[in-house]
């Protein structure tokens, strides 16, 4: 059946005319006629009469008009779900994560989760700021966010390693064969302080071993202190992660006593988590497996606790 010349059919019907429905679906008069006599035809019925003042129903098209209506929203409503399903849109997980965590991570995580969910899409978004990724999570603006554990903000955390901190010193600092850097030597040191509120778990450790170097805030990015202190401008401390592949000019080795930040992934608390943010996770936890040296927990949690 064709619903097309069904549709003129009752447009016809509706405005009493084949002239008024000519108008309106945009055909004209003769083929408008042509299209209802092949319906006609078609089914071996006459259903409407033409006259002058117009068009009426047969006895035959009086029986079928409540039953063409209904096959004609029943159509549409398909055509409809049909649209809906084939025009749907993807899924997107919005990320946010520190820019090392971005650089370091995420490539292969996108990698193995893209293998088990290739219809849900990630918009990853990198942040230079520490308590950036929480207080968009907080604005509902993240779904998920990888980054360092910070005191003030609740959602449900994946703890997934320590990120040890690191000495940044000159090349030519005289360690006398040491391989790590007491924390106490800071004290009274030019010290480079990193910028982004990454310098809260810099501070923490200084403040905990009661050590009070002299501290030149810096507003650049964590790149160009590692460049300054290659150029002996002073020293600074920094998380393994935020170092990585970056020592080539400076001197980086563990504190002592050994101290770090903690990294994970947020999540929205919720009661039912959504199936592909829960695959994420998998891959994540999965990744994180993978990491040589590195102090995996794997333990999920609220963060208010």
């Amino acid at each position: 059946m064709d619903s097309k010349k069904l549709e003129i059919l009752m447009t016809a019907i509706d405005l009493g005319s084949f002239s008024k429905a000519s108008e309106v679906v945009g055909y004209t008069q003769s083929g408008l006629t042509h299209m209802v006599d092949s319906l006609e035809r078609d089914i071996g019925l006459t259903l409407v009469r033409r006259d002058h003042n117009g068009i009426t129903l047969t006895k035959e098209g009086e029986m079928l008009i409540p039953s063409i209506r209904e096959f004609l929203r029943a159509n549409a409503k398909l055509e409809n779900q049909i649209t809906a399903i084939t025009d749907k849109k993807r899924d997107t997980i919005r990320v946010a994560a520190y820019a090392s965590i971005a650089m370091h991570w995420m490539p292969e995580i996108l990698y193995r989760f893209r293998r088990v969910c290739p219809n849900i899409d990630v918009d990853l978004r990198m942040v230079d700021n520490a308590i950036e990724p929480f207080e968009l999570l907080e604005k509902g603006r993240t779904d998920v966010i990888f980054a360092a554990k910070q005191a003030g903000f609740s959602c449900d955390w994946t703890s997934l390693c320590q990120d040890a901190m690191y000495a940044i010193l000159p090349p030519d600092y005289p360690l006398d064969g040491q391989e790590t850097f007491p924390i106490e030597a800071f004290e009274g040191k030019e010290f480079l302080m990193p910028y982004g509120k990454f310098d809260l778990d810099v501070k923490a450790a200084l403040s905990a071993n009661n050590v009070k170097p002299k501290i030149r805030p810096c507003h650049v990015d964590d790149e160009t202190v590692i460049r300054m202190v290659g150029k002996g401008l002073g020293l600074s401390m920094m998380a393994k992660m935020m170092i990585r592949g970056r020592t080539n000019s400076v001197t980086a080795v563990p504190i002592e006593p050994a101290t770090g930040r903690e990294l994970g992934m947020g999540l929205h608390m919720r009661e039912s988590m959504p199936d592909g943010i829960l695959r994420l996770r998998e891959c994540v936890l999965a990744f994180i497996g993978t990491l040589p040296g590195t102090e995996s927990r794997f333990k999920i949690r609220d963060m208010s606790k």
